[in-house]
């Protein structure tokens, strides 16, 4: 097990089952905590593990970019950000809403509001300084 798989699985120890796999429940607990490095390295594994070939290939990646979309504003990188935010809608957007227990519509309009708030204030004003960080949930199963 690799240094990454042994924090991964650390993190994981206090998910509760919610009926999809721990490392998919476990983006979300990261995500809604702020810690989005860490939501990005726990699908991250779920991800590589389904290979390109999966049917949840881009959308995974998808999630992956939004993660790490928000470590950019968090390191006031907001061109890295918007980047990611980019990349991120282009892996979502195909996949039906809701998809995986996901409002995928709902994260779409997330991307689309963070990205213009970057853009609408010329790349110099970082809206983590001036919005809650976004919450992400699940759909009963």
């Amino acid at each position: 097990m690799s240094k990454k798989s042994a924090k991964i699985a650390a993190l994981l120890e206090g998910i509760r089952d919610r009926g999809c796999d721990p490392h998919y429940a476990g983006f979300f607990e990261c995500f809604n905590r702020q810690w989005f490095f860490e939501a990005h390295d726990v699908l991250e594994e779920l991800w590589l593990a389904g290979g390109k070939s999966g049917p949840n290939y881009a959308f995974y990646k998808g999630l992956i970019q939004l993660a790490g979309a928000f470590v950019h504003l968090q390191k006031d990188r907001l061109r890295p950000a918007v980047a990611l935010f980019n990349l991120s809608e282009a892996n979502l957007r195909n996949y039906p809403s809701p998809h995986d227990r996901l409002d995928v519509a709902a994260v779409l309009d997330l991307i689309r509001t963070w990205r213009g708030w970057v853009e609408s204030g010329g790349f110099e004003s970082n809206p983590l300084s001036k919005h809650p960080a976004p919450q992400l949930g699940l759909r009963a199963g």
